[in-house]
């Protein structure tokens, strides 16, 4: 068995993670040196404006990436409580390594499961492929396992709907199939890809609480991957927020709401609608567009929509990480920021 320096509450840990895409245009750092951990039970939310990196740093832990990307360099390890040490950047994208761990001990929700889920086999299918793949159960067994699944994840009619195809499913009900797909195994750590994304507001408040309640009764730890903050206040113990292929600032829940350190964080906190308040006031927006991933300007990323950026500095050289205990930001003033609520 592989040693580890992992403390041993931590699950997962990703270090100096990099991918690129070599087009004809240029080379596209997708993931430029992202790094952060997951402990054990833990819900790790992760957020960013779309195309800053969140998918493509979670599919390079399944070893899910393109064919067409790069793996540029970093590395990604996971400890069981069992003991067991997977060295998962090591591993091939078809190798029989990676193939014992994607189900079993990690599961992934997917975008949009009516291109996740196989169109042509029956959910029922598809789940009992995976257990008895994973966990040596006879078919009928298997069968059985499926149906609980859809019922832990309240599935109406779980006898029946075992034998339906994604197509004859509400896109609830297929989020729903898909989640329970991802649990099949039990596994250690569960990766949701914007589950909630294409869904109605009633919907996704019931998937959160899905998912609350199946962390809670599993004791898996959660990567959630998001866009928006207000789920991610409502699910997430710890956040990381991403910004053109890097971390820009992790903390705590509290800490991100009511002290964030990095000026994109601040923005974005702005930028959320506040039921009654300050109603008929247009709210404010981040200025600018996210630069061109061809021609990333010098410095701090962010600096040309930034209103706190020092010239000769900000847009010169990069922003070293800054921690504050348990709370790190990559911005050269983040300390001359004042502990005031941005977000109430």
């Amino acid at each position: 068995m592989t040693k580890t320096n992992m403390p041993p509450e931590r699950l997962l840990d990703v270090d100096n993670v990099q991918v690129h895409f070599p087009l004809r245009e240029g080379l596209v750092k997708a993931v430029d040196g992202v790094s952060y951990h997951v402990n054990k039970g833990e819900v790790l939310g992760i957020v960013g404006e779309s195309g800053s990196g969140k998918s493509i740093t979670a599919r390079s832990i399944m070893r899910l990436l393109p064919k067409r990307a790069v793996d540029a360099g970093g590395r990604v390890q996971m400890q069981l409580r069992s003991g067991e040490h997977f060295e998962l950047s090591s591993y091939g994208r078809n190798s029989r390594a990676i193939r014992q761990v994607r189900g079993k001990h990690i599961g992934m929700i997917f975008q949009e499961p009516m291109t996740a889920l196989s169109p042509v086999h029956t959910i029922g299918s598809q789940i009992m492929r995976t257990v008895q793949l994973h966990m040596g159960m006879s078919r009928s067994a298997a069968r059985a396992r499926a149906i609980d699944l859809l019922a832990k994840v309240q599935m109406p009619r779980p006898e029946q709907l075992v034998d339906a195809y994604p197509h004859q499913l509400s896109g609830g009900m297929r989020q729903r199939a898909m989640i329970a797909l991802a649990i099949s195994c039990d596994p250690a750590l569960l990766i949701a890809d914007e589950p909630t994304t294409a869904l109605d507001v009633t919907t996704e408040a019931q998937i959160l609480e899905l998912l609350k309640q199946l962390q809670s009764e599993l004791g898996m730890a959660i990567i959630f991957i998001t866009h928006n903050f207000g789920v991610v206040a409502d699910i997430a113990d710890r956040v990381s927020v991403m910004y053109l292929g890097r971390i820009v600032e992790t903390a705590t829940v509290d800490d991100i709401f009511y002290a964030p350190k990095h000026p994109y964080t601040q923005a974005l906190l702005r930028s959320i609608p506040r039921l009654g308040v300050d109603q008929g006031r247009r709210l404010p927006t981040i200025p600018g567009m996210v630069p061109d991933p061809f021609s990333v300007p010098p410095g701090c990323a962010f600096n040309p929509r930034c209103s706190h950026a020092l010239a000769g500095l900000c847009d010169v050289q990069e922003p070293p990480e800054k921690r504050f205990g348990s709370q790190m930001s990559r911005c050269h003033i983040a300390d001359q920021f004042a502990q005031e609520p941005v977000h109430a």
